[in-house]
């Protein structure tokens, strides 16, 4: 028994003509009187019986046809759900840094959206550490992340997307609020509130102190911008993050650094342990037809 039989049987046992439900299944008369016999020789039971000039259903054909009517009909349902898939509809798992919540990763999943209409896309967005975030996208738990530069290991796919800006901050009134611009070894007086080990950014930062040869004093360590922010601006220390918004509602002065140029490079990530689903790589393919379409200075 095949599913061209099952659906060769539904078509005969609505027209109850050969003629007509050969035509309607564009084969020949006796290629459809071959496959109905084949499927009554498998079963072991006659499905059709003469009805005048026309022929009816026998009681074994109205079992068949009640199961196999409403098996097709899930399975042209599953088939139809896997092709819209395949054309990238389904929904995507996104995880990345708070700092991206507020610009970069709506403009980009509004720009998909708006340029794949018919795509029936819907997203499923995340925040945590580049640790957290690399973490659960190995387990499955997302699709894409978009994080500090993963660790080296053949575990990860990546890309670098976008550069993101670090300044320091210090709390109001501190020696250095008047500035406005610093080199980071002008810094090495006060003592540091740090990212702590699972972060991306420390890796980024002790980096940053290579280049000019020192260490920082730190005092404290956490893996939250956030949380680093909030300690500056109550005079736990000073600390190095990236910009974001919620520093100017902060009792913090916000400097530029001089030298070295203090940025970190942001990176697309997907896990070499999971196939990507149709969505994910349509969006994925998105993202990096943009960052070839962006000029270059």
């Amino acid at each position: 028994m095949n599913l061209y039989q099952l659906r060769y049987f539904l078509e005969l046992a609505e027209k109850r003509q050969y003629t007509k439900a050969a035509r309607q299944l564009n084969i020949t008369q006796p290629s459809l009187s071959y496959a109905i016999s084949q499927l009554e020789n498998e079963l072991g039971v006659k499905l059709f019986e003469k009805d005048g000039r026309t022929i009816s259903l026998t009681d074994c054909g109205r079992d068949l046809a009640g199961c196999a009517s409403e098996s097709l009909a899930i399975l042209d349902k599953g088939i139809a759900n896997l092709k819209r898939k395949a054309a990238g509809a389904g929904k995507i798992r996104l995880g990345f840094l708070r700092t991206l919540g507020t610009d970069y990763i709506p403009d980009l999943a509004s720009r998909y959206l708006k340029q794949n209409p018919d795509k029936e896309t819907t997203f499923r967005f995340h925040t945590g550490s580049t640790g957290a975030l690399l973490e659960s996208l190995n387990a499955g738990e997302y699709d894409i992340v978009f994080s500090s530069e993963p660790p080296e290991s053949n575990d990860f796919h990546y890309t670098p997307v976008m550069k993101q800006d670090l300044v320091l901050i210090v709390p109001d009134g501190h020696p250095l609020a008047d500035q406005y611009r610093i080199p980071l070894s002008e810094t090495l007086a006060y003592p540091y509130i740090y990212f702590d080990q699972s972060a991306g950014l420390r890796y980024v930062t002790d980096l940053l102190f290579e280049q000019i040869g020192q260490k920082p004093e730190i005092v404290y360590e956490t893996d939250e911008d956030q949380v680093i922010a909030g300690l500056v601006a109550h005079g736990f220390g000073i600390a190095l993050v990236p910009y974001m918004e919620l520093l100017l509602r902060l009792n913090v002065r916000i400097l530029q650094i001089s030298y070295p140029e203090c940025q970190r490079d942001i990176y697309m990530v997907t896990s070499r342990r999971h196939e990507l689903s149709p969505a994910a790589h349509h969006f994925r393919e998105f993202v990096l037809t943009g960052l070839l379409d962006t000029p270059h200075s």
